[in-house]
């Protein structure tokens, strides 16, 4: 009987190393899934859905979108949809030199900013020609990646708050979502509206 018992044991052990040694080996299937490659954009249908997932996360409508004012506050104006601050809009009537020196100002839009570099304006992000109508893919890349305006390497650096958002972005994003945001960006409803040029420090006149 114990000769009975010891020999279904070691045989019940010999199964138990079977069935542990077919697991550690993948099988063709295990193998192909593990070398497949990611899903083409991000798992989104195309390259400008991802690209709208993400303008949406990064929160680029919150100062290239102008707002309305409502009794619940500031609102998205969805007919100036990413298309910069209003060019018929004036700069805020403040008191420049205070704030440039100690600190800075946005406007509750947040489309207008103020501080030592002077007043910087969200831009036209739509591709209307007085927005992206005429950027190129890699314009926008290094617009991103060297923070200069316009995507022109001898151009000037972006001015705040574009240039610790492309900072971040930089950091955060591959060139393939950049590219996705270009493309996104391309497919939205034009709007024509020519930013107003950012304003020097009063220090530099």
């Amino acid at each position: 009987m114990i000769r009975k018992q010891v020999l279904l044991s070691i045989a019940a052990a010999g199964i138990l190393l079977a069935l542990v040694d077919c697991h550690s080996h993948p099988t063709p299937t295990d193998a192909s899934a593990s070398s497949s490659p990611p899903p083409a954009y991000g798992g989104y249908a195309s390259q400008a859905a991802w690209g709208k997932h993400l303008v949406a996360i990064a929160g680029c409508s919150d100062c290239h979108t102008p707002k309305k004012m409502t009794a619940m506050g500031p609102m998205p104006d969805t007919t100036m949809y990413l298309a910069g601050h209003p060019g018929a809009v004036p700069p805020p009537q403040i008191n420049r030199q205070e704030i440039e020196q100690k600190g800075l100002m946005v406007t509750n839009d947040l489309s207008v900013w103020v501080g030592p570099w002077g007043i910087s304006y969200a831009a036209n992000l739509t591709p209307d020609e007085t927005g992206l109508g005429g950027w190129s893919e890699s314009q926008f890349i290094t617009a991103i990646r060297q923070g200069k305006w316009k995507g022109l390497a001898n151009s000037r650096p972006l001015l705040p708050p574009m240039s610790f958002v492309a900072a971040g972005m930089n950091q955060g994003f591959s060139d393939e979502e950049l590219k996705a945001i270009f493309a996104y960006l391309k497919t939205i409803p034009p709007v024509h509206n020519l930013v107003p040029a950012p304003v020097a420090p009063l220090a530099a006149h």
